[in-house]
């Protein structure tokens, strides 16, 4: 194995990148309707998300104020916040009821505007902003009196469930047009929600985090090209053929 490919499958092994596997929604676009089901899905999807994640949270400070942190060395109370972070942001996808494969298949198979970064571009700066989550969180989680259950980080988890129902809708089933609102008001909308957040708690989180809208407002243009240039369906759900 060449190093491409080394960096390639290890960049992929982390992020949980599978190999890409059809799995695209026949949607009728000669006679667009709006497929309400598939949209309740995604709504109800993405607060029971937001609510189990928010539980986990809970769950947590739950654990740790059984344990005599005290007791333990001075790193290992640290490596124990950034490793729950660091499962939280990466698979976040765990605690959602949707398909959440994390495919280049779709990216690659669509026609794509001549700035858009290469396939394996997505994983490597999604896997550096995993660790500037991961250390904003921790950060924000100590200046919080070490506390999961706060606002910024509810809104965190919100933020991470709304990012895991777009890639369901674009990614899984490649509704190219529902993905262009969903990522502005999902997403997008989200971190900054956040990130305002993170700067009233502790600025230097908010620095931190900042970076991670500067490459979703990229995303959200990318992803407002591609639904330009391939069809321009509806921005809506739409209803499979078969329904």
């Amino acid at each position: 194995m060449d190093n491409n490919n080394l960096v390639k499958s290890g960049v992929n092994a982390v992020m949980g990148v599978k190999a890409a596997r059809d799995t695209t929604v026949p949607t009728d676009l000669e006679n667009p309707q709006w497929d309400q089901t598939a949209t309740l899905q995604y709504v109800g999807a993405t607060i029971a998300q937001t609510a189990a994640m928010t539980g986990l949270l809970w769950l947590m400070d739950v654990v740790l104020s059984r344990v005599n942190t005290a007791a333990l060395p001075p790193w290992a109370l640290t490596a124990i916040v950034c490793a729950f972070f660091a499962f939280v942001t990466l698979r976040s996808r765990f605690f959602s009821l949707l398909d959440n494969t994390r495919s280049n298949g779709r990216y690659q198979s669509i026609q794509r505007p001549g700035w858009a970064p290469p396939p394996l571009a997505f994983p490597i700066v999604w896997m550096s902003i995993a660790v500037l989550r991961v250390v904003s969180a921790y950060l924000i989680w100590s200046a919080c009196g070490q506390s999961f259950l706060c606002l910024p980080l509810v809104l965190f988890v919100g933020h991470l469930s709304l990012g895991d129902t777009w890639n369901t809708i674009f990614t899984v089933e490649g509704r190219l047009g529902a993905a262009v609102p969903v990522v502005i008001i999902g997403p997008m909308l989200s971190v900054i929600v956040v990130t305002i957040a993170y700067f009233q708690t502790l600025p230097l989180a908010g620095w931190i985090i900042l970076l991670s809208a500067v490459w979703l407002a990229i995303a959200t243009a990318l992803c407002i090209s591609l639904w330009q240039l391939n069809g321009q369906e509806p921005l809506y759900p739409v209803r499979s053929k078969a329904s």
